[in-house]
């Protein structure tokens, strides 16, 4: 993909995600410890999820049978903008791992990754200074 045709274009090909826990108190503090958000938790089916607020599509945290958390497969990127530093400064606090500290891509702003509180591989990512 283009990265340059990208930006500044809203991307509507997500409809929702799903990152799989093991123990969602754990994992619930965590994304709202670093992220300094709130998670909504609903049940679903009989599952209970924690839902990230967004409006253009959405995901949840879920403790889904079968499903393991991992480090391997699809890499989400979290929204930082205005805020990588301080949320990388929250995330050994709130029980993850630094992977990559902040690096930049660029005209395309900076990215890191770290480990959840689960064990999942998650990019952070905060856009380039206008």
């Amino acid at each position: 993909m283009n990265r340059s045709v990208a930006r500044g274009h809203p991307m509507k090909t997500i409809n929702w995600f799903e990152i799989f826990v093991t123990d969602m108190p754990r994992a619930v503090k965590f994304y709202e410890e670093t992220l300094r958000i709130k998670l909504e938790l609903k049940e679903f089916g009989g599952e209970l999820n924690a839902l990230f607020e967004s409006g253009n599509g959405g995901g949840c945290l879920i403790v889904r049978k079968g499903r393991t958390p991992s480090a391997e497969g699809v890499l989400l990127y979290m929204n930082c903008d205005g805020k990588l530093d301080a949320v990388l400064a929250r995330v050994e606090q709130a029980g993850g791992k630094i992977v990559s500290g902040k690096e930049s891509i660029g005209p395309m702003g900076f990215v890191a990754m770290i480990n959840d509180s689960e064990g999942n591989l998650v990019g952070l990512h905060e856009s380039a200074p206008s």
